[in-house]
């Protein structure tokens, strides 16, 4: 059976497997005609109930399947405290990520200390030198909350996370260990290699001390430090070794390279250290493997210091990794029919500095086909733009005003669309 890759993130994903409840046993009736009368309501209650979700899919709107806000939207809106709760995936990533920006190209760097030589650590002075460096993130997102781990790169206010712990937040607060809070500023995020920089307002923090992941082989001590299950629990080191390098691991549609591990990770280790035996970090913790069929333990992955490096220096220099190829488009993922019954993706928004607001699509408009690939579903569209590099040509076959038109479009740089 294949098995599945999950962003340690707080809450869960949807779908992982959860304890089955332990109900309490019922007295057994003696009577057939009780067993006679219930078999019997059964039925109508089965009959009443799929009676009611056949007629609700038949008078669903048209406009309610393209993702407008249902009818009782109105009633529920003050559970979300003012948050949108009917918003919709980017056809470039996933949710739109709305947190305030901080200025970028200060010449920070992440610096990277290869020891020569040097004595394995107790695993307590480890703890000791590492936790000040360990934050808390929280991400606000409409009607919930993203919990994760947070790794101090500079004194003066830069934090490494997960890219997917703040993905769709509008605004993200770090916990220091000393209980301290700032709200923080996203200076740049890269879904492909889910790493992302934050920046508060402070000036005293304890930055951790990065080693070189090229050097580790497998069988060397790794300790994780992080946030398991949230804030109840933060601070927690595990401990285990290095099981692998260089492991390739496809999540998302995309291959990351990665260091495995058998210390513990939990939801909400994401963005969390990876640390050697001479306290350096040396990944950021940021999957664990999941089966709905098997017993997994031990099987937790970071993203390579030499990686991290890599990406968090041209995120604090620019904002963004070059390179990323984007559409510029946000579409509702839930596919649509036209009046003739062609499956398509809704456009509901498209980025004015875009090639494709260029070519004259617009939202409302439906995309059929993308370079001649249907695109009935995300995947379609995702593996088009996936297949293409900056600068590409980009056919969109769409549906506008009861008929087809082809809209033409260039595949664009990312962070060229966000500036």
């Amino acid at each position: 059976m294949p098995h599945s890759y999950y962003y340690d993130q707080w809450p869960p994903p949807e779908g992982a497997p959860q304890a089955a409840p332990i109900c309490p046993a019922r007295p057994r009736r003696s009577r057939k005609a009780a067993l006679l009368f219930f078999a019997t309501l059964a039925v109508l209650i089965l009959i009443t109930v799929l009676a009611a979700v056949l007629t609700r899919r038949a008078e669903a709107p048209p406009a309610l399947a393209a993702g407008d806000a249902p009818p009782w939207a109105e009633e529920i809106l003050p559970w979300f405290d003012g948050e949108d709760p009917f918003s919709f995936p980017d056809a470039d990533g996933e949710a739109a990520t709305t947190v305030e920006r901080a200025p970028v190209g200060d010449g920070t760097t992440l610096p990277i200390r290869r020891l020569a030589a040097a004595e394995p650590l107790p695993l307590q002075e480890i703890y000791r030198n590492n936790i000040p460096s360990i934050v808390s993130v929280q991400g606000s997102k409409p009607g919930s909350l993203s919990l994760g781990t947070g790794v101090v790169l500079s004194e003066d206010g830069y934090i490494i996370t997960n890219a997917h712990v703040i993905e769709g937040c509008s605004a993200v607060e770090i916990h220091l260990q000393d209980e301290r809070a700032f709200d923080a500023l996203l200076v740049g995020m890269d879904q492909e290699s889910d790493l992302a920089v934050l920046k508060i307002g402070a000036n005293d923090l304890t930055p951790a001390q990065f080693g070189d992941s090229d050097r580790l082989e497998v069988g060397d001590l790794a300790l994780a430090i992080g946030n398991p299950l949230g804030e109840e629990l933060r601070g927690t080191m595990t401990d285990g070794i290095i099981s692998a390098i260089n492991r390739d691991v496809e999540v998302d549609g995309r291959t990351m390279v990665l260091l495995q591990t058998t210390a513990a990770l939990n939801s909400g280790n994401s963005g969390g250290a990876l640390i050697n035996q001479y306290g350096q970090v040396i990944g950021i913790t940021t999957l664990k493997m999941y089966s709905y069929y098997d017993t997994i333990e031990g099987l937790g992955f970071a993203i390579p210091s030499t990686t991290v490096k890599r990406i968090v220096d041209e995120l604090i220099e620019r904002g963004y990794v070059s390179g990323r190829p984007v559409i510029g488009i946000t579409v509702n993922t839930v596919p649509v029919e036209t009046e003739d019954g062609t499956p398509g993706l809704e456009v509901k928004d498209v980025n004015r500095a875009s090639a494709a607001w260029e070519g004259g699509l617009r939202p409302g408009d439906i995309i059929l086909e993308a370079n001649g690939v249907p695109t009935a579903s995300m995947d379609g569209l995702e593996t088009v733009k996936d297949g293409l590099e900056v600068g590409d040509a980009l056919t969109l076959l769409i549906w506008r005003d009861g008929r087809t038109r082809t809209v033409e479009a260039a595949i664009m740089e990312q962070g060229l669309l966000e500036q």
